[in-house]
């Protein structure tokens, strides 16, 4: 599971809608926060969560599935905060209903490693990565980690 930087840029740099399946509305949830940076990076999101659904997430209503995303709606990236052996299910959901509506990605969340899932993706001809964040990825590889004195080879106290 190695990805390129110009692979991970160039998913983040296209995609502009994002499905987030089991986000949490519980701001100490690694998923809330994750959600939350991606919409303040100009992503929409569309939460998508059972036990949420009808309530509001980031000024969108959450849904219980893929399949009940608004027709009209164009999504490129369906990340998974989900355990590994549910990602298959929800990649099989995402082709079923998203196919057809720009879904280039999926996008399973530091954890979530599942063989079917990526091959059964890459075989609809999508892009996955498995077992990264993407929060995490678009702070390193657009500069953000810099602004705290990682990722630059220097650490220094000084603002």
């Amino acid at each position: 599971m190695t990805y390129s930087d110009r692979y991970l840029r160039d998913i983040l740099q296209h995609t502009r809608t994002i499905a987030t399946v089991g986000v949490s509305t519980n701001p100490i949830r690694p998923s809330y926060f994750v959600a939350r940076y991606l919409g303040l990076k100009n992503y929409r999101l569309l939460p998508v969560n059972p036990v949420y659904a009808g309530q509001i997430l980031f000024d969108e209503e959450i849904y219980p599935s893929l399949a009940d995303l608004p027709q009209d709606i164009e999504v490129q990236m369906v990340d998974i905060f989900r355990r590994s052996e549910q990602a298959l299910p929800v990649v099989e959901e995402a082709i079923d209903t998203l196919l057809h509506r720009g879904l280039t990605t999926i996008w399973m969340q530091i954890g979530v490693i599942n063989q079917a899932a990526e091959a059964l993706a890459k075989k609809a001809g999508l892009k996955v990565v498995m077992n990264r964040c993407p929060k995490i990825e678009h702070q390193r590889l657009f500069g953000e980690l810099r602004k705290a004195g990682f990722n630059t080879g220097i650490i220094s106290s000084k603002l």
